[in-house]
């Protein structure tokens, strides 16, 4: 397998997992700020969506228009970036944040699979705001790995508190 296979698989396994603890958490329960977790499922949905359009395509390969017609990219980064989540609730739609959320995903997953092995370890694409953890393509699409998986986490413990724990089919001994 080569690096960039590697890349695509970790990327894609770190996709599915978040997919799946979204999915299992009704529309409804989407926008509950606990009192324990000051976020929601919303805000975990859109903030993913601007980081993976940050860490995996656009210092990859520059603003993608097609993404850019499609998604309100402005929109998002303003409410789930540095703005707390209270100040997003009722401004989208659950559904259409997944739906976007996969688009998202998709479109790194293309942008990945395009790459050479060689362009991994060449510098990020320039952007108005430097890359926090990244120097090179490698690195930022490694940190859009872990920062999913971060949030992964926090979306398996709302879902735990606004909904119910995921299982993960597993079979608990009586």
């Amino acid at each position: 397998m080569t690096e960039t296979e590697i890349l695509i698989n970790q990327t894609s396994n770190a996709y599915e997992w978040t997919n799946k603890l979204l999915e299992a958490v009704p529309f409804d329960k989407w926008e509950t700020i606990p009192d324990t977790v000051e976020s929601t499922i919303n805000w975990q949905v859109g903030h993913l969506i601007i980081s993976h359009y940050f860490h995996a395509i656009m210092v990859i390969r520059g603003h993608q228009m097609d993404v850019l017609q499609r998604i309100p990219i402005k929109d998002y980064s303003d409410f789930f970036t540095v703005s707390a989540p209270i100040l997003s609730v009722g401004k989208t739609n659950s559904m259409t944040l997944l739906r976007d959320l996969k688009v998202i995903q998709q479109k790194s997953i293309e942008i990945l699979a395009s790459l050479s092995s060689a362009e991994l370890n060449r510098p990020l694409e320039p952007t108005p705001t430097p890359h926090p953890i990244a120097a090179t393509k490698f690195e930022a699409i490694d940190w859009n790995i872990k920062h999913t998986m971060y949030h992964c986490g926090q979306i398996g413990i709302l879902s735990r508190i606004v909904a119910k724990r995921y299982d993960f089919g597993l079979k608990l001994s009586q």
